[in-house]
């Protein structure tokens, strides 16, 4: 089931993303023309094959596509109406903008606890507003209170998944971009971890650019979604309008 019934007003725009190229090592062009937008409180899917751009495209809003010797060579992004092209990670960090990204990413020698607690480090909290929101956490994903006390790398592919997650929303993000998190995990904890994505974003007005290859999950949950197909959107539109289509997959693959 789809959430545009209640698609937040197209003038409340968070993210803008207008025509940006991204070139890796100087000369090889990982992104050709990428142009999308995500409102606040929306949900947004961003859909293709993998290698089309999904990863670079969220490291170039994260600014963590710096670490990869990238760089936008054109084009602007604009988060909250201020262009933030070239800015630091852990500046966009302190502004709103948190990367999950591909992977599961979690530090596998501390506990589940240990790994959330590093996510809040930025906003250097007292010990009483940590675990006030480290119990906020809990409450929506039951599965890592029960593991709390366990070394990350102990529990499962969906509990890192989940963690990963969970630790980024310690920073109090406006917007949460997602890195493939359907990867390799069973249908049911995929399942699992966009009903909690979905709950997020109903209960907090959260917003979320989710990269994905998985369509049919994506966009039941999303508001709306854009296709990309070599580094550039190729479709897009509400979650419902992209359902109802046939030729998602002959998209991604580049059949007319």
């Amino acid at each position: 089931m789809t959430n545009t019934a209640s698609i937040p007003a197209a003038e409340s725009k968070l993210l803008s993303v207008e025509n940006i190229e991204v070139i890796y090592d100087g000369s090889i062009l990982a992104v050709a023309d990428i142009s999308l937008d995500v409102g606040r409180g929306q949900i947004v899917a961003l859909l293709g094959a993998n290698g089309a751009g999904k990863s670079t495209t969220l490291k170039a809003i994260s600014g963590l596509v710096q670490a990869d010797r990238a760089r936008v060579s054109r084009g602007q992004i604009y988060f909250a109406g201020n262009n933030i092209v070239g800015s630091a990670p852990h500046i966009l960090a302190r502004a709103g903008i948190v990367q999950v990204l591909e992977g599961r990413h979690v530090f596998a020698h501390l506990t589940v606890e240990e790994n959330l607690q590093s996510g809040a480090f930025l906003r250097r909290l007292s010990r009483r507003d940590l675990n006030a929101d480290i119990e906020q956490i809990y409450g929506w994903f039951p599965r890592l209170k029960v593991k709390r006390k366990i070394l990350a790398g102990l529990t499962s592919g969906g509990e890192q998944q989940m963690l990963a997650i969970a630790r980024a929303l310690l920073t109090r993000p406006e917007l949460v971009l997602l890195d493939e998190p359907s990867m390799g995990l069973a249908p049911t904890i995929v399942q699992e971890i966009f009903e909690i994505i979905s709950q997020l974003n109903r209960q907090k007005q959260m917003s979320f650019l989710i990269a994905e290859q998985n369509t049919n999950i994506s966009l039941r949950h999303a508001h709306r979604a854009a296709v990309i197909d070599s580094g550039r959107v190729v479709l897009h539109g509400t979650a419902d309008e992209l359902l109802a289509r046939g030729d998602l997959h002959q998209i991604y693959l580049g059949i007319k």
